[in-house]
């Protein structure tokens, strides 16, 4: 017998230093979740990345059972071959899976990774990863329809966000965050439901898009620029909204708003290739004349230990006889040249010669499941996640301050925000030690749902 409905507001990238401390109490609707429910910081996956972190979220496993690393991941001990992680490669079962099962109805709005739509006991509105609203992006097909009718030209994400042309992109994201709001809004009214989830990608955006623009100690801040308020009006915006969704849901609906990860300032970048060639770990035949994608660039594979890739965390992938085509690191070896590598990364230094902090993790470390043999040999955290990796070769130094796709301010954080509130019941209690695997236990317990007993997390008390 369902016990209570739950509606779960999704903030990509909300980071809790901002909505917790700094801006909370311009933020009158979470401040009363606040006050009222239990809330904590919410401890993110490794790596803390949109892909995987909402699934691991969503079914309370972590990457080495789901299989899934990144939204780029390696194909079969390849160079060059990638895969991209979409809800095909989803084989655990969800929150909404199990929910529905059970007999009850659940819709779902822009939660990451479940382009292409799989059928729901419900409806289901897909992510940012359909490529645009003339795919079939809908469970059933047909929503299509209502959403059309119900907010018109759909936007499943921005266009460009990692542009110069800031004044176009912050009205992109509002207009596509108040488009988002205003469907879900509809389907609360309009659907019936037992679960609701829905993420906002917006903020992601934004924070990526202008976090240089309000955070003094960004090393590209420029006192009273235009857009320093940018991101603070949208934190408001967002509590506006979420202000108008608490009026809709009744008495019997527990709302959590969490966060996949948080967001920081980014330092800049580390050249993870062109250190691994000063290094001697990788070779090339020839020089490259510019900046050349790995795939691009004259690498000589049977004399290259290691190559790496680019993202918000490196990723290191070692070059072993009988596992790789080209191998040249002797199996023999395997554990010697990883532990030497991580420690020589651990060394690292910014432009001045001071230490950034970097933390590597081996997968075994990081992991349990069938699937970590899949994971990169070695997990970075480039400068504690404030500097990221750019993959591509022939950097003048392993320090950039400009990424290879285009403008960033930001890099992700390990922690995102937990907020769980019952109306019945009035807390207001910070929680310590909350990890992104305990939500999906916690959701089913509150529903009156049995907790799988392979799900990695704990319930949550209110």
């Amino acid at each position: 017998m369902l016990k209570r409905k739950v509606l779960i507001v999704g903030l990509d990238c909300a980071a809790p230093e901002l909505v917790f401390e700094q801006w909370l109490d311009d933020l009158p609707n979470i401040k009363r979740l606040v006050g009222e429910g239990v809330w904590g910081k919410l401890r993110s996956s490794i790596p803390p990345i949109t892909i995987p972190a909402w699934m691991c979220m969503v079914t309370s496993k972590n990457p080495g059972m789901l299989g899934i690393f990144g939204f780029r991941n390696r194909s079969e001990y390849s160079y060059d071959n990638f895969w991209i992680a979409n809800s095909t490669a989803i084989k655990e079962p969800t929150l909404w899976d199990i929910i529905g099962r059970e007999g009850y109805k659940v819709g779902l709005v822009g939660v990451p990774q479940t382009y292409p739509p799989r059928p729901v006991n419900g409806f289901m509105v897909t992510d940012w990863l359909a490529p645009d609203t003339n795919a079939d992006y809908t469970f059933p097909e047909f929503i299509k329809d209502e959403v059309r009718m119900a907010v018109g030209d759909y936007k499943l994400d921005c266009e460009k966000f990692r542009t110069e042309n800031k004044d176009a992109l912050l009205a992109e994201i509002h207009d596509m965050t108040t488009k988002r709001f205003d469907l879900v809004e509809y389907f609360l009214k309009e659907k019936p439901w037992h679960f609701f989830m829905f993420v906002e990608i917006g903020l992601d955006r934004i924070q990526h898009g202008f976090w240089k623009f309000f955070d003094k100690t960004h090393r590209k801040y420029e006192p009273g620029n235009k857009y320093e308020n940018a991101i603070y009006e949208y934190y408001k915006y967002l509590d506006e909204r979420i202000g108008g969704l608490l009026k809709i849901i009744d008495d019997e609906t527990v709302v959590l708003v969490v966060s996949d990860h948080g967001a920081k300032k980014m330092e800049g970048a580390i050249n993870i290739n062109d250190w691994l060639i000063q290094e001697g770990y990788m070779t090339l035949k020839s020089k490259p004349s510019g900046l050349v994608k790995l795939e691009e660039a004259d690498i000589d594979w049977p004399r290259t230990k290691a190559w790496g890739l680019g993202g918000y965390y490196g990723r290191l992938f070692l070059n072993v006889k009988g596992r790789e085509k080209m191998g040249a690191v002797d199996p023999d070896d395997y554990e010697k040249v990883r532990d030497e590598i991580a420690e020589k990364l651990k060394a690292i230094t910014d432009e001045k010669g001071k230490n950034i902090g970097t933390r590597v993790f081996k997968p075994q470390e990081a992991y349990t499941g069938p699937n970590i043999d899949q994971a990169p040999d070695l997990i970075i955290y480039f400068g504690d996640l404030y500097w990221r990796s750019t993959g591509t070769i022939g950097h003048d130094s392993i320090h950039s301050f400009e990424t290879e796709v285009g403008p960033d301010d930001a890099v992700h954080a390990e922690d995102g925000i937990f907020i769980l509130w019952d109306p019945k019941v009035k807390r207001g209690k910070q929680l310590e030690d909350l990890s992104i695997y305990d939500v999906a236990p916690t959701v089913l317990n509150v529903m009156g749902i049995k907790v799988p007993e392979d799900m990695e997390g704990k319930i949550i008390e209110l």
